[in-house]
């Protein structure tokens, strides 16, 4: 499953607002940026294309590609997915939540980076989000890379069952 999505940044020196597209892979939480511009019907399809194409024959493992209702999401562009058998599902209207993948990399990415950072312009943009994207992909720790993490987090019910799973003579 894919999730994408647009988010903006304002630049402190141009002071113009800066808009990111990127595409999520939901299973791996891989991020691919698009690209950076105020972006209009036309661009999104371009991208979006772009996208697929470098995917080449991996595009047959996705089956969705979530999006919201903006205006940049035509039906132009949920042709492109569409072409090579991936189905794209809206979100309800004014229902951002909806897209829980894409709000997680967005809080992620303005915390970590753009609330951290004086963004200058465009190019200075792009260069931080690629050097950020790379650690986010390769470098950041996950959950999933540690099962003690995941197994210490588990609810009340959980930490019952490992206290008696470290205890056989408790258990009866």
């Amino acid at each position: 499953m894919l999730a994408c999505g647009f988010f903006h940044v304002d630049c402190a020196v141009t002071l113009r607002r800066v808009y990111v597209f990127f595409v999520l892979k939901v299973a791996t939480r891989y991020v691919h940026i698009l690209g950076t511009t105020n972006p209009d019907r036309a661009w999104t399809t371009q991208k979006a294309r772009n996208f697929l194409m470098d995917l080449g024959g991996r595009a047959d493992d996705f089956r969705f590609l979530i999006g919201d209702r903006a205006g940049q999401f035509t039906a132009s562009f949920d042709a492109v997915p569409a072409d090579v058998g991936v189905q794209v599902v809206k979100i309800p209207p004014r229902s951002p939540r909806a897209n829980c993948f894409v709000e997680r990399f967005v809080g992620t990415v303005r915390r970590e980076v753009t609330d951290r950072l004086l963004i200058i312009n465009e190019p200075h943009l792009r260069t931080v989000l690629d050097r950020y994207v790379s650690h986010y992909n390769h470098r950041r720790p996950t959950e999933h890379d540690n099962p003690r993490h995941h197994y210490r987090t588990t609810r009340f019910r959980g930490r019952v069952a490992r206290r008696y799973a470290d205890n056989p003579s408790s258990a009866a």
